[in-house]
């Protein structure tokens, strides 16, 4: 009976996730959650499959607004083109709970940055802005909210450009504890 005990261990073990191997939890906080915050959600989704990094995300508000809850338009337009469906997406709060959970926030600006720690002082040491994790430079990512189709391209490419190096960074951070 242990023999086949150990071999149905020993034919289950590579479909269970070992103890260590508990994603990096990331959150992408902006100000509605329903632009930059969405987009860097779903976007990152697509490379997180891609490169089967050990990263799980969530986009969050720090400003919600409980009458805007649905996805940008313009947003969801882009990320349309791209084969990526956010219009089932509802806004969210930041949480203190998603705080304690997450093992990194990024925000999209330094204001929103200096927000969540204003909120969450305890959280500071993960508490970065996506370009400045990404890059190690500040930046903000443009909010392209109420603009033209343009300026909701520009934020899209912006977030593109920091996502790889953010998300290669983030998986880092596991095999450093």
């Amino acid at each position: 009976m242990r023999a086949i005990f150990a071999a149905l261990f020993l034919l289950a073990a590579p479909l269970v996730p070992s103890l260590g191997a508990e994603p990096v939890k990331l959150a992408f906080v902006d100000t509605g959650n329903t632009g930059r915050s969405v987009t860097a959600e779903a976007l990152a989704r697509v490379l997180i499959a891609k490169d089967h990094l050990p990263v799980a995300v969530i986009s969050r508000a720090v400003d919600f607004d409980p009458y805007e809850t649905a996805p940008e338009e313009n947003a969801m337009r882009l990320l349309a083109a791209r084969g990526l469906d956010v219009s089932a997406h509802r806004a969210q709060q930041l949480s203190a709970n998603d705080v304690r959970h997450s093992d990194l926030i990024l925000a999209m600006t330094a204001a929103h940055r200096e927000k969540v720690i204003a909120l969450f002082p305890e959280a500071r040491e993960k508490i970065f802005t996506l370009a400045e994790y990404a890059t190690g430079a500040p930046a903000d990512v443009e909010d392209a909210f109420g603009k033209p189709m343009e300026n909701y391209r520009a934020m899209l490419r912006q977030v593109e450009s920091y996502l790889a190096p953010a998300l290669a960074k983030a998986a880092r951070l596991k095999k450093a504890h």
